[in-house]
């Protein structure tokens, strides 16, 4: 890839730890990183992990790829993988092409490094979502998964798998029960506390190691916006 090529490409992510790493926001994407890394143990080692949310639009895709982008500048081996195979987005957020990804991987014999892609940033990979299939929820349940998550640890330190809503559809319940810990986003004015109970109780009811919640949007002054732990 050619530099010109890219820097273009790096500020069309829109990512605020790419574009304005210095940023209070950024700083706090940093503080989020730490504090999972801190959940993390020698007896309970956190190599996989889920964010979702218990809804739609409250940020589960932009906190699971901001924090995909500050875990690899950290130096770590990072894989972000949409597993929202319904409403795919990290494709788009990183410009990359989504004809093979998740769901080719769980639906055919290809192995896992012909559907990973590079990114612009150092350390960080990506696996899309892959065309839209009929099942997601028994593709994300299946043996085959379980298969091509044991194979994505031997390559990587951190794999995060970005999650359709835990209330809506089952697939990231299916998930928190397969990783080492779950993130659980908010959003400020739009999170429905009656959703958020349900969320939680559906992540308890699979035995998930919910490791925190990320809340995101709320304004500090009229320039900063704060995603704290």
């Amino acid at each position: 890839m050619s530099k010109k090529h890219k820097e273009t490409q790096t500020k069309a992510v829109g990512l605020i730890t790419l574009t304005d790493p210095s940023s209070p926001v950024s700083e706090q994407y940093r503080t989020i990183r730490t504090n999972i890394q801190f959940a993390s143990s020698v007896d309970r080692r956190l190599q996989t992990m889920v964010v979702t949310s218990s809804g739609p639009v409250e940020g589960k895709s932009t906190t699971s790829a901001n924090l995909a982008v500050v875990f690899a500048k950290s130096g770590q081996r990072v894989l972000l993988v949409d597993a929202d195979m319904r409403k795919p987005t990290v494709y788009k957020t990183f410009q990359l092409n989504n004809t093979v990804g998740l769901s080719t991987l769980l639906s055919t014999t290809k192995e896992v490094n012909e559907a990973i892609q590079p990114t612009v940033v150092d350390n960080l990979s990506i696996l899309t979502s892959g065309p839209k299939p009929p099942n997601p929820s028994e593709l994300l349940g299946s043996q085959r998964m379980n298969q091509v998550i044991q194979e994505l640890k031997n390559y990587f330190d951190i794999i995060i798998f970005d999650m359709p809503p835990v209330v809506t559809v089952t697939d990231a319940q299916i998930m928190a029960s397969k990783v080492d810990g779950t993130l659980l986003v908010v959003r400020e004015n739009v999170t429905n506390k009656e959703s958020l109970m349900k969320a939680k109780d559906l992540l308890k009811l699979v035995n998930a190691h919910v490791l925190g919640t990320v809340y995101n949007g709320a304004t500090q002054t009229k320039d900063q916006g704060y995603y704290y732990y």
